[in-house]
């Protein structure tokens, strides 16, 4: 079993049979499902059978176009509850543009908090990864560069906890709707 860790940690893949140390369960499933469906694609999972390889296309034929409707209305509802608060602030504190000013700024630092500065602090926990190894592995997921050169929940020398995955794919689903939302105001601005 050592060979095969350390194998494994040298970058080579096991054809057959296998477990795959236990990437297929429920959390393992559901982040490859994420994974795919956001088109980030790390490269350290992939069907290896025919039959799995035809059922991923299927799959992504449908939950690629449902999840950016999915990923738009999320980002419609985050706009949404920032517009309602910019109305109230404005509603009591008579202010015009420096309401819709403010919390654009409060959804902007929230965002940046939630999404790119305190996941790092979970990943240095969990992953054993420095803070800009965990910075770098928030954007390059959340952009869906996903170059595979950091994967959560993959390390056969660590325990993770069931909730870990999970947790991550919502993340990554609620902060790719954020960082679509920023890359729109950015293009605004610049037109």
């Amino acid at each position: 079993l050592q060979g095969i860790v350390q194998a494994y940690k040298s970058g080579i893949t096991l054809q057959g049979n296998t477990t795959s140390l236990g990437r297929w369960d429920f959390s393992g499933s559901f982040f490859f499902s994420i994974s795919a469906i956001t088109t980030i694609g790390y490269g350290n999972l992939s069907p290896s059978t025919a039959a799995g390889r035809i059922f991923c296309i299927v799959f992504a034929l449908f939950g690629i176009p449902l999840n950016l409707v999915l990923l738009n209305e999320i980002g419609q509802l985050m706009l949404l509850g920032v517009q309602h608060c910019a109305c109230r602030l404005e509603e009591v504190f008579h202010w015009q543009n420096k309401a819709s000013f403010l919390m654009k700024t409060c959804a902007l630092v929230t965002g940046l908090l939630l999404f790119l500065l305190l996941p790092p602090l979970l990943f240095s926990d969990k992953e054993g990864w420095s803070y800009e190894e965990g910075f770098y592995y928030s954007f390059i997921t959340l952009s869906t560069i996903g170059f595979g050169d950091y994967v959560i929940g993959m390390n056969p020398d660590r325990t993770y906890p069931s909730w870990y995955k999970n947790v991550i794919s919502l993340w990554i689903l609620f902060g790719m709707a954020w960082l679509a939302l920023v890359i729109k105001f950015c293009i605004n601005l610049l037109e």
